[in-house]
């Protein structure tokens, strides 16, 4: 019960958080890959401007212009308005010669003919190289641009700020660890790493990402710390360097780990509904079972007793008959004595005395015993022998005087209070006197044990019968003031069976049996109840002329 509910809820929550995983780890690596691949165009257009900004000058004033050390001074001036990345200025014949310079360092006169930067520049027109120190012994990097005149060709130079390079690519940031660096071609630094890697260093991972690929490229690497990092690298259109971008994967993410212990604590509080709700469930269904067993043994107990009462029912006439002849003897055995008695007195040999007196209320004691008993014994007698449905027209003023007087002596001894009110006779139905005495009886049988259940049998407990005429029906009331019914049990009153008696008290068999004689009778019968204050059943019949 536990095991076929929660399996398939723990794998639907599995395969569910495994794709919603797959799918927040590929937005999470397409959006920085999107943000490297747009910083990678910010910094490109960075040395962009930084070369149209030297072009510009060449153009505008010249090679023998620029050659003069106070023109030059004034163009740096210029130069640091438009951008403050410039850090120095110099100009270079075309035999390598620093022919003129501004700047924080005596670089003037000196040959660069064998420079990498100066030959690069000569041959492609314009170069950016990568961090080297130089003459200066100082990490920096150069942009230059070759210029030619009419008879000869020249180059003018600047040194960018290698820290206010760095500044523009780590602008991007991306959560709390995210950060940005560029490497050349030789997985060397070209611009600080904030959490260790300093220009000119090799990046230890750099062989890990040194591939040639277009736009972004993403891996998962630990660096020397065992840290797990999400790197995007991508080459910068115009120059061979690569822009890294790395961020902690708890970082990145962070939310999938948040949204993960989130599903966890949904799936446990799920988890443990589902376990309560199967508890909860099995035990209602091992109650249930339970009951039905504990209902099967009483409908078995029931039907045993159903059973022995049908046999006594067939035996009660037997019963009648055998009493009715001792009866019959008394009742003549009685006559004659009352004969012999007077000839006695006539004769003398009875004397009138206080003996004989006492012989003569007992004689007649006996007389009324004999005909309550004859009595009795008819009544069962017509109780027993008709089975079968037999209607005939009777007035019900006359048959429910019957049926209390057959049951007043139980219910003064069980301290019941019995009344009965009819209207002004006749009230007459089709119907079967024996069943429905029967009926009348088992309802004021239930009633008196209802009232002596609530009030004992000291008294307190209220029977009234009422039987009237409405319309073209006879209407029968039978009400108490007994302990009532509650509504679950009104529903099923008259299943067949049903007892709320103690086992042995009741075969559940009453109220279902007169239920159908009724119906047969062409009538109907309900109930009305409350509990603690008490039951009235209206028996509604045809009523016949």
């Amino acid at each position: 019960m536990l095991i076929t509910p929660l399996v398939p809820f723990v794998l639907a929550a599995a395969v569910a958080y495994e794709h919603f995983s797959i799918s927040t780890k590929a937005d999470a690596v397409a959006r920085m890959e999107r943000i490297v691949e747009d910083h990678a165009g910010l910094v490109d257009t960075f040395l962009k401007e930084r070369k149209a900004d030297l072009g510009f000058v060449a153009e505008a004033y010249g090679y023998e212009s620029l050659s003069d050390q106070k023109t030059l001074s004034q163009v740096f001036r210029i130069l640091q308005k438009e951008s403050n990345a410039f850090l120095d200025l110099g100009v270079f014949d075309q035999a390598g010669v620093h022919v003129a310079y501004h700047g924080p360092y005596e670089l003037a006169g000196k040959l660069y003919s064998d420079s990498q930067w100066f030959n690069q520049v000569r041959k492609n027109g314009s170069y950016v190289s990568d961090i080297f120190k130089g003459f200066r012994k100082v990490p920096h990097f150069v942009i230059a641009i070759a210029q030619k005149d009419e008879d000869r060709t020249w180059v003018l130079r600047a040194t960018i700020d290698p820290y206010l390079f760095t500044e523009v690519v780590e602008k991007v940031r991306m959560g709390k660890t995210g950060e940005a660096y560029i490497l050349n071609q030789e997985g060397m630094f070209q611009t600080s790493r904030r959490s260790g890697g300093y220009l000119m260093e090799l990046d230890p991972e750099a062989e890990n990402l040194l591939t040639q690929h277009h736009g972004a490229q993403s891996c998962i690497l630990q660096d020397k710390n065992g840290s797990e990092y999400l790197y995007v690298a991508t080459w910068l259109p115009s120059q061979p360097w690569l822009l890294v971008a790395r961020q902690e994967t708890s970082d990145t993410f962070a939310d999938l780990n948040q949204a993960g212990f989130w599903v966890l604590i949904i799936a446990l509080v799920g988890g443990a509904m589902i376990s309560f709700l199967a508890f909860y469930m099995s035990n209602r269904i091992i109650a249930r079972i339970q009951q039905a067993d504990q209902e099967k043994s009483q409908l078995n107990q029931q039907l045993v007793v159903a059973g022995r009462l049908a046999e006594i029912g067939e035996m009660s006439s037997g019963f009648a008959h055998e009493i009715n002849n001792p009866l019959q003897i008394i009742r003549a055995e009685s006559a004659l004595i009352d004969t012999i008695i007077p000839d006695l007195k006539k004769r003398g040999e009875l004397q009138e005395s206080e003996d004989s007196r006492d012989m003569e209320d007992s004689l007649e004691q006996i007389k009324k015993q004999v005909d309550r008993c004859a009595s009795i014994t008819s009544a069962i007698l017509k109780f027993a022998r008709q089975k079968d449905l037999t209607p005939q027209t009777i007035d019900l003023c006359e048959t429910l005087p019957e049926v209390t007087h057959m049951i007043a002596r139980k219910a003064e001894l069980d301290g019941v209070a019995l009344s009965l009110q009819t209207e002004p006779p006749p009230i007459r139905v089709n119907a079967d006197p024996a069943q429905l005495q029967q009926v009348l009886l088992n309802l004021i049988n239930n009633a008196i044990y209802a009232m002596v259940d609530r009030h004992g049998t000291a008294g307190g407990g209220e029977l009234k019968l009422d039987c009237n005429r409405e319309g073209d029906k006879a209407v029968i009331r039978v009400k108490d003031n007994g302990g009532g019914i509650s509504q679950e049990n009104m529903e099923k009153i008259f299943t067949p069976f049903f007892s709320t008696k103690p086992v042995g008290k009741g075969t559940g068999l009453g109220l279902s049996i007169c239920y159908g004689i009724i119906e047969k009778m062409g009538g109907n019968i309900t109930v009305n109840s409350e509990p603690g204050v008490g039951t009235e059943f209206v028996i509604t019949l045809p009523a016949a002329g």
